[in-house]
Protein backbone atom coordinates (compact mmCIF):
# COMPACT_ATOMS: atom_id res chain seq x y z
CA UNK A 1 0.00 0.00 0.00
CA UNK A 2 1.93 3.23 -0.87
CA UNK A 3 1.78 6.27 1.30
CA UNK A 4 2.81 8.55 -1.43
CA UNK A 5 -0.60 8.32 -2.95
CA UNK A 6 -2.64 9.23 0.40
CA UNK A 7 -1.12 11.47 2.06
CA UNK A 8 -3.00 12.57 4.95
CA UNK A 9 -2.34 11.73 8.39
CA UNK A 10 -5.86 9.90 8.39
CA UNK A 11 -5.16 7.79 5.85
CA UNK A 12 -1.44 6.76 7.29
CA UNK A 13 -3.91 5.31 10.34
CA UNK A 14 -5.98 3.88 7.70
CA UNK A 15 -2.59 2.07 6.11
CA UNK A 16 -1.55 1.08 9.85
CA UNK A 17 -5.22 -0.75 10.75
CA UNK A 18 -5.12 -2.89 7.73
CA UNK A 19 -1.47 -3.72 8.33
CA UNK A 20 -2.69 -4.68 11.82
CA UNK A 21 -5.26 -6.40 10.53
CA UNK A 22 -3.63 -8.84 7.76
CA UNK A 23 -2.23 -11.76 8.85
CA UNK A 24 1.41 -12.67 8.23
CA UNK A 25 2.40 -15.55 6.67
CA UNK A 26 6.30 -16.90 6.31
CA UNK A 27 6.50 -15.95 2.81
CA UNK A 28 5.98 -12.52 2.78
CA UNK A 29 9.36 -10.92 3.72
CA UNK A 30 8.17 -7.68 3.85
CA UNK A 31 4.36 -6.30 3.02
CA UNK A 32 2.52 -3.13 3.98
CA UNK A 33 4.12 0.05 4.70
CA UNK A 34 7.13 0.30 2.36
CA UNK A 35 7.19 1.23 -1.42
CA UNK A 36 6.71 -2.45 -2.91
CA UNK A 37 6.26 -6.17 -0.94
CA UNK A 38 9.60 -8.55 -0.61
CA UNK A 39 8.15 -12.06 -1.18
CA UNK A 40 10.39 -15.24 -0.78
CA UNK A 41 11.33 -17.51 -3.85
CA UNK A 42 11.24 -21.71 -2.79
CA UNK A 43 12.97 -23.33 -5.46
CA UNK A 44 10.59 -26.54 -5.67
CA UNK A 45 7.42 -24.04 -5.99
CA UNK A 46 6.13 -21.64 -8.73
CA UNK A 47 4.35 -18.66 -8.12
CA UNK A 48 1.14 -18.07 -9.80
CA UNK A 49 -0.50 -15.15 -9.62
CA UNK A 50 -4.46 -13.86 -10.81
CA UNK A 51 -5.73 -10.38 -11.02
CA UNK A 52 -9.56 -9.02 -11.19
CA UNK A 53 -10.88 -5.60 -11.42
CA UNK A 54 -14.69 -5.25 -10.77
CA UNK A 55 -16.56 -1.95 -10.53
CA UNK A 56 -19.96 -0.65 -9.04
CA UNK A 57 -23.08 -0.86 -11.54
CA UNK A 58 -21.67 -3.76 -13.51
CA UNK A 59 -20.59 -6.44 -10.28
CA UNK A 60 -22.40 -5.02 -7.73
CA UNK A 61 -24.66 -2.16 -7.09
CA UNK A 62 -24.76 1.09 -5.04
CA UNK A 63 -27.16 -0.78 -2.67
CA UNK A 64 -24.69 -3.65 -1.96
CA UNK A 65 -23.57 -4.22 1.75
CA UNK A 66 -19.46 -2.89 1.06
CA UNK A 67 -18.48 -6.16 3.25
CA UNK A 68 -20.06 -8.19 0.52
CA UNK A 69 -18.31 -6.07 -1.89
CA UNK A 70 -14.57 -6.69 -0.48
CA UNK A 71 -15.92 -10.16 0.10
CA UNK A 72 -16.51 -10.93 -3.46
CA UNK A 73 -13.95 -8.61 -4.86
CA UNK A 74 -10.92 -11.39 -2.84
CA UNK A 75 -13.15 -14.51 -3.37
CA UNK A 76 -13.57 -14.07 -7.60
CA UNK A 77 -9.32 -14.09 -7.14
CA UNK A 78 -9.11 -17.38 -4.88
CA UNK A 79 -11.40 -19.23 -7.45
CA UNK A 80 -9.07 -18.15 -9.79
CA UNK A 81 -6.30 -19.43 -7.60
CA UNK A 82 -8.42 -22.72 -6.79
CA UNK A 83 -8.68 -23.30 -10.46
CA UNK A 84 -5.16 -23.39 -11.26
CA UNK A 85 -4.52 -26.00 -7.96
CA UNK A 86 -2.46 -23.34 -6.64
CA UNK A 87 -2.26 -22.19 -2.78
CA UNK A 88 -3.09 -18.66 -2.07
CA UNK A 89 -0.35 -16.50 -0.33
CA UNK A 90 -0.72 -13.00 -1.00
CA UNK A 91 -3.04 -10.50 -1.94
CA UNK A 92 -2.55 -6.17 -3.03
CA UNK A 93 -5.45 -4.67 -3.40
CA UNK A 94 -6.04 -1.24 -5.37
CA UNK A 95 -8.70 0.45 -4.47
CA UNK A 96 -10.58 3.83 -5.35
CA UNK A 97 -13.64 4.96 -3.71
CA UNK A 98 -16.39 7.60 -4.75
CA UNK A 99 -15.67 10.90 -3.04
CA UNK A 100 -18.61 10.77 -1.32
CA UNK A 101 -17.73 7.59 0.97
CA UNK A 102 -15.60 7.97 3.95
CA UNK A 103 -12.92 6.15 5.87
CA UNK A 104 -16.27 4.36 7.89
CA UNK A 105 -17.23 2.71 4.22
CA UNK A 106 -13.87 1.51 3.14
CA UNK A 107 -13.37 0.13 6.56
CA UNK A 108 -16.30 -1.76 6.40
CA UNK A 109 -14.97 -2.96 2.50
CA UNK A 110 -11.91 -4.05 4.03
CA UNK A 111 -14.12 -6.02 6.58
CA UNK A 112 -15.16 -8.36 4.30
CA UNK A 113 -11.78 -8.63 2.26
CA UNK A 114 -10.16 -9.28 5.93
CA UNK A 115 -12.18 -11.75 6.85
CA UNK A 116 -11.92 -13.96 4.00
CA UNK A 117 -9.00 -13.58 4.06
CA UNK A 118 -8.09 -14.96 7.55
CA UNK A 119 -10.25 -17.34 6.67
CA UNK A 120 -7.93 -18.72 3.61
CA UNK A 121 -4.82 -17.59 5.50
CA UNK A 122 -3.70 -15.11 3.21
CA UNK A 123 -1.33 -11.96 3.75
CA UNK A 124 -2.61 -8.47 2.95
CA UNK A 125 0.84 -7.10 1.39
CA UNK A 126 -0.07 -4.02 -0.39
CA UNK A 127 -1.88 -1.91 -2.59
CA UNK A 128 -3.48 1.48 -3.10
CA UNK A 129 -6.32 3.19 -2.33
CA UNK A 130 -7.23 6.61 -4.09
CA UNK A 131 -10.75 8.70 -4.64
CA UNK A 132 -12.50 10.02 -7.36
CA UNK A 133 -16.10 11.80 -8.54
CA UNK A 134 -16.74 8.16 -10.33
CA UNK A 135 -17.87 4.52 -9.26
CA UNK A 136 -16.30 2.28 -6.77
CA UNK A 137 -13.35 0.46 -8.51
CA UNK A 138 -11.38 -2.53 -6.72
CA UNK A 139 -8.64 -4.40 -8.37
CA UNK A 140 -7.63 -7.19 -6.38
CA UNK A 141 -4.11 -9.18 -7.49
CA UNK A 142 -3.86 -12.77 -5.40
CA UNK A 143 -0.42 -14.62 -5.34
CA UNK A 144 -0.61 -18.26 -4.52
CA UNK A 145 2.54 -21.24 -5.22
CA UNK A 146 2.54 -24.67 -6.56
CA UNK A 147 4.99 -27.09 -6.93
CA UNK A 148 7.02 -26.73 -9.75
CA UNK A 149 5.34 -28.22 -13.16
CA UNK A 150 2.11 -28.68 -11.72
CA UNK A 151 -0.22 -26.15 -12.22
CA UNK A 152 -3.28 -27.31 -13.86
CA UNK A 153 -4.43 -25.65 -16.94
CA UNK A 154 -7.10 -25.59 -19.37
CA UNK A 155 -5.63 -27.29 -22.33
CA UNK A 156 -4.58 -30.44 -20.18
CA UNK A 157 -7.93 -32.22 -21.54
CA UNK A 158 -7.84 -35.28 -24.04
CA UNK A 159 -10.81 -37.11 -26.16
CA UNK A 160 -12.45 -39.58 -24.00
CA UNK A 161 -11.92 -37.69 -20.89
CA UNK A 162 -15.23 -37.29 -18.38
CA UNK A 163 -16.52 -33.81 -17.40
CA UNK A 164 -17.37 -32.91 -14.08
CA UNK A 165 -18.58 -29.76 -11.94
CA UNK A 166 -18.52 -28.98 -8.53
CA UNK A 167 -21.70 -27.62 -6.65
CA UNK A 168 -24.79 -26.89 -8.62
CA UNK A 169 -25.41 -23.60 -11.45
CA UNK A 170 -27.13 -21.16 -12.36
CA UNK A 171 -29.36 -18.61 -10.44
CA UNK A 172 -26.25 -16.61 -8.98
CA UNK A 173 -27.07 -13.23 -10.29
CA UNK A 174 -30.25 -12.60 -9.06
CA UNK A 175 -29.84 -14.41 -6.17
CA UNK A 176 -26.86 -12.88 -5.02
CA UNK A 177 -25.12 -15.74 -4.19
CA UNK A 178 -22.47 -14.50 -6.62
CA UNK A 179 -21.47 -12.39 -3.35
CA UNK A 180 -21.56 -14.73 -0.90
CA UNK A 181 -19.89 -17.97 -2.92
CA UNK A 182 -17.21 -20.19 -1.36
CA UNK A 183 -13.89 -20.53 -3.24
CA UNK A 184 -13.19 -23.85 -4.18
CA UNK A 185 -10.14 -23.92 -3.10
CA UNK A 186 -9.87 -26.82 -0.38
CA UNK A 187 -12.10 -29.13 -3.41
CA UNK A 188 -9.39 -28.08 -5.71
CA UNK A 189 -6.53 -29.30 -3.17
CA UNK A 190 -8.42 -32.57 -3.08
CA UNK A 191 -8.93 -33.26 -5.91
CA UNK A 192 -5.11 -32.77 -7.05
CA UNK A 193 -3.77 -34.64 -4.36
CA UNK A 194 -6.39 -38.11 -4.90
CA UNK A 195 -6.95 -37.56 -8.82
CA UNK A 196 -5.21 -37.11 -11.91
CA UNK A 197 -6.92 -33.87 -13.26
CA UNK A 198 -6.09 -33.33 -16.95
CA UNK A 199 -7.46 -29.70 -17.08
CA UNK A 200 -9.48 -27.11 -15.12
CA UNK A 201 -11.23 -23.67 -15.18
CA UNK A 202 -13.34 -22.14 -12.66
CA UNK A 203 -17.20 -21.09 -13.80
CA UNK A 204 -16.96 -16.91 -14.09
CA UNK A 205 -18.83 -16.46 -17.40
CA UNK A 206 -21.55 -19.15 -17.22
CA UNK A 207 -20.59 -23.03 -17.69
CA UNK A 208 -21.52 -22.96 -21.92
CA UNK A 209 -19.03 -20.24 -21.76
CA UNK A 210 -16.02 -21.86 -19.49
CA UNK A 211 -16.47 -25.30 -21.69
CA UNK A 212 -15.46 -23.26 -24.58
CA UNK A 213 -12.17 -21.97 -23.12
CA UNK A 214 -11.13 -25.95 -21.79
CA UNK A 215 -12.40 -27.01 -25.77
CA UNK A 216 -10.00 -24.32 -27.47
CA UNK A 217 -7.16 -24.56 -25.26
CA UNK A 218 -7.01 -28.93 -25.02
CA UNK A 219 -8.19 -28.49 -29.29
CA UNK A 220 -11.21 -31.41 -28.28
CA UNK A 221 -15.03 -31.47 -29.07
CA UNK A 222 -17.03 -31.92 -25.93
CA UNK A 223 -20.89 -33.42 -25.34
CA UNK A 224 -22.85 -31.97 -22.31
CA UNK A 225 -25.48 -34.18 -21.18
CA UNK A 226 -28.46 -31.94 -20.19
CA UNK A 227 -30.33 -34.27 -17.84
CA UNK A 228 -26.86 -34.50 -15.80
CA UNK A 229 -26.02 -30.70 -15.10
CA UNK A 230 -26.92 -29.80 -11.55
CA UNK A 231 -29.01 -26.98 -11.56
CA UNK A 232 -28.99 -24.89 -8.30
CA UNK A 233 -32.14 -24.74 -6.44
CA UNK A 234 -31.55 -20.62 -6.82
CA UNK A 235 -32.95 -21.25 -10.42
CA UNK A 236 -36.99 -20.61 -10.88
CA UNK A 237 -38.77 -24.82 -10.10
CA UNK A 238 -41.51 -23.46 -11.73
CA UNK A 239 -39.76 -22.56 -15.14
CA UNK A 240 -39.99 -25.12 -18.32
CA UNK A 241 -37.01 -27.47 -17.82
CA UNK A 242 -35.38 -26.83 -20.44
CA UNK A 243 -35.31 -22.79 -19.63
CA UNK A 244 -33.80 -23.84 -16.04
CA UNK A 245 -31.09 -25.63 -18.24
CA UNK A 246 -30.59 -22.53 -20.21
CA UNK A 247 -29.98 -20.65 -17.13
CA UNK A 248 -28.06 -22.98 -15.53
CA UNK A 249 -25.52 -23.35 -18.44
CA UNK A 250 -25.72 -19.46 -19.30
CA UNK A 251 -25.96 -17.43 -15.71
CA UNK A 252 -22.57 -16.96 -15.05
CA UNK A 253 -20.83 -16.18 -12.16
CA UNK A 254 -21.36 -19.57 -10.11
CA UNK A 255 -17.28 -19.60 -9.38
CA UNK A 256 -17.91 -23.78 -9.11
CA UNK A 257 -15.23 -25.53 -10.43
CA UNK A 258 -15.53 -27.70 -14.32
CA UNK A 259 -12.71 -29.77 -14.78
CA UNK A 260 -11.89 -32.89 -16.82
CA UNK A 261 -10.50 -36.23 -15.98
CA UNK A 262 -9.60 -39.45 -17.55
CA UNK A 263 -12.66 -42.46 -17.24
CA UNK A 264 -10.47 -44.48 -14.74
CA UNK A 265 -10.00 -41.44 -12.28
CA UNK A 266 -13.15 -40.45 -13.13
CA UNK A 267 -14.67 -43.97 -12.06
CA UNK A 268 -12.47 -43.59 -8.71
CA UNK A 269 -14.05 -40.20 -8.23
CA UNK A 270 -17.18 -41.48 -7.96
CA UNK A 271 -16.92 -44.01 -5.78
CA UNK A 272 -14.77 -41.65 -3.36
CA UNK A 273 -16.37 -38.23 -3.98
CA UNK A 274 -18.78 -39.06 -0.52
CA UNK A 275 -16.06 -40.22 1.67
CA UNK A 276 -13.61 -37.03 0.98
CA UNK A 277 -16.41 -34.60 0.82
CA UNK A 278 -16.53 -33.65 -2.33
CA UNK A 279 -20.24 -32.35 -4.28
CA UNK A 280 -19.04 -33.36 -8.00
CA UNK A 281 -21.50 -34.32 -11.12
CA UNK A 282 -20.65 -35.79 -14.44
CA UNK A 283 -21.59 -33.84 -17.06
CA UNK A 284 -20.06 -34.79 -20.33
CA UNK A 285 -17.30 -36.60 -22.11
CA UNK A 286 -14.51 -34.64 -24.58
CA UNK A 287 -14.49 -35.89 -28.29
CA UNK A 288 -12.54 -36.04 -30.98
CA UNK A 289 -12.49 -33.02 -33.51
CA UNK A 290 -13.87 -29.51 -32.30
CA UNK A 291 -17.67 -29.37 -31.75
CA UNK A 292 -19.81 -28.38 -28.83
CA UNK A 293 -22.58 -30.62 -28.31
CA UNK A 294 -25.48 -30.73 -25.44
CA UNK A 295 -27.84 -33.55 -25.33
CA UNK A 296 -31.23 -33.23 -24.65
CA UNK A 297 -33.67 -36.12 -23.69
CA UNK A 298 -31.27 -38.36 -25.85
CA UNK A 299 -31.47 -36.21 -28.74
CA UNK A 300 -28.59 -33.57 -29.77
CA UNK A 301 -29.04 -30.12 -30.05
CA UNK A 302 -27.59 -26.55 -30.79
CA UNK A 303 -25.32 -25.66 -27.90
CA UNK A 304 -26.09 -22.52 -25.88
CA UNK A 305 -24.61 -19.05 -26.79
CA UNK A 306 -24.62 -16.57 -24.32
CA UNK A 307 -23.12 -16.47 -20.60
CA UNK A 308 -22.05 -13.49 -18.22
CA UNK A 309 -19.97 -10.45 -19.89
CA UNK A 310 -18.18 -8.56 -17.71
CA UNK A 311 -17.88 -5.94 -19.80
CA UNK A 312 -21.45 -5.40 -20.69
CA UNK A 313 -22.91 -6.59 -16.99
CA UNK A 314 -24.57 -9.68 -18.20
Amino acid sequence: MNPESMPSPSEFDFIDWVRQQSVGRDEIVLGIGDDAAILSQSPDREWVSAVDVITEGVHFTSETSPKLVGRKALAINLSDIAAMAATPVATFIGIVLPKTRGRKYVENLYGGLLDLAKEYDICIAGGDTNSWDGPLVISVTVMGTVPNGQAILRSGAKSGDWLFVTGAVGGSLNSERHLKFDPRVREARVLVGHFDVTSMIDISDGLAGDVRHIAAQSEVGIVIEGDQVPIHSDVDSTRDPEVRLNHALTDGEDFELLFTVSPQEGTRLLRKANSLNLTVSKIGECTTGSELRLRINGAMTPFPVGGWCHELGY
